[in-house]
């Protein structure tokens, strides 16, 4: 589950940069792979999603600030 936890993670840190792109300078990195209608674009594109999708499932119960755990 940690693998899977850190696989998440990575991706959506990907997603909040290319969001953070698209805002500040008007690119997004699916330009690197050929344009958001590029294949692998939307591989990315949905694989950040369904990471969106795993964390709000699972988000509770391995943070340590949303269970209850200490915040330290």
């Amino acid at each position: 589950m940690k693998s899977l936890h850190m696989v998440t993670f990575i991706l959506l840190v990907i997603g909040g940069l290319n969001w953070l792109l698209l805002g500040l300078f008007g690119w997004e990195i699916g330009m690197l792979f050929g344009g958001q209608m590029a294949l692998i674009s939307k591989i990315i594109y949905v694989l950040v999603g369904l990471s969106a999708i795993n964390e709000i499932i699972i988000h509770k119960g391995i943070c340590k600030m949303c269970s209850g755990g200490d915040m330290k």
